[in-house]
């Protein structure tokens, strides 16, 4: 690697990807926009994913490696990239995901035209095989208030300014810490920008719907308890206009 910071860090937490990273990285890599690096946090993997990243690593200089032996979850996979990361743009990308090609020139265009620090863009979810089964269109902007009542923003297309936010991690919650990063980046105000165009693709894992709902809404919950600091019956309030939100965009 050269002694030259890339402006763009895509941080990538890896745990027992091995089906998919080889796909996830080649996305990163076949960019438009040249000047970025990606650190591949290797949270534990028992697959093989850490050889892989490693090799993946070995063949291009813009990657970088880093782990340990143990899941400790994508909160502190995500966080290890953040306190390592060169780029004035913070990015995420996770293991089994993709980008289109032209989705940081267009995202970092359009952060550096406007002045926007903290923008996100629209996703189609796709199955294991690659089939599309859907679009998430996304607002034009949302701030805090917006915000929680519910995310409507991709973590595999966020991106985040930190000349203007400074180096900004994630709540060390099991699950839903993005929600908490995008909620404490606008806590002192703003908005984050919606692009409203597909510019990633969000595989959708296997596995029972109703038990992912339940696991998301006890989630979101802690996002709200522990990284919002509310009450119980704040709390409960947002978590109900989160839920109805979540229901009306199914319908």
């Amino acid at each position: 690697m050269n002694g030259a910071a890339p402006l763009v860090t895509v941080i990538t937490p890896v745990h027992d990807a091995a089906a998919t990273l080889a796909a996830t990285v080649a996305s990163v890599q076949a960019q438009t926009r040249t000047d970025w690096e990606m650190i591949l946090v290797d949270d534990g993997s028992t697959d093989g994913s850490g050889a892989l990243a490693a090799g993946l690593a070995a063949a291009d200089d813009r990657l970088r490696l880093d782990g340990w032996g143990e899941n400790r979850g994508a909160a502190a996979a995500r966080n290890a990239g953040i306190r390592a990361a060169r780029g004035r743009y913070i990015a995420f990308l996770d293991a089994d995901d993709l980008w289109r090609p032209e989705k940081l020139a267009v995202q970092i265009g359009y952060m550096e035209t406007e002045g926007a620090p903290f923008t996100f863009a629209a996703v189609e979810r796709i199955d294991a095989a690659g089939r599309v089964l859907g679009r998430s269109p996304v607002p034009a902007r949302v701030d805090h208030a917006g915000l929680l009542r519910g995310n409507v923003i991709p973590c595999q297309t966020a991106v985040y300014d930190r000349a203007h936010y400074g180096r900004v991690e994630m709540p060390p919650l099991w699950r839903r810490q993005d929600y908490g990063l995008w909620l404490a980046l606008l806590r002192a105000g703003g908005a984050a920008h919606g692009i409203d165009r597909v510019l990633a693709s969000w595989r959708m894992r296997p596995g029972s719907l109703s038990s992912n709902k339940l696991k998301a809404a006890a989630g979101t919950w802690q996002v709200y308890r522990a990284a919002e600091g509310m009450g119980r019956s704040r709390a409960a309030w947002y978590l109900a206009q989160n839920l109805g939100r979540a229901t009306l965009r199914r319908l």
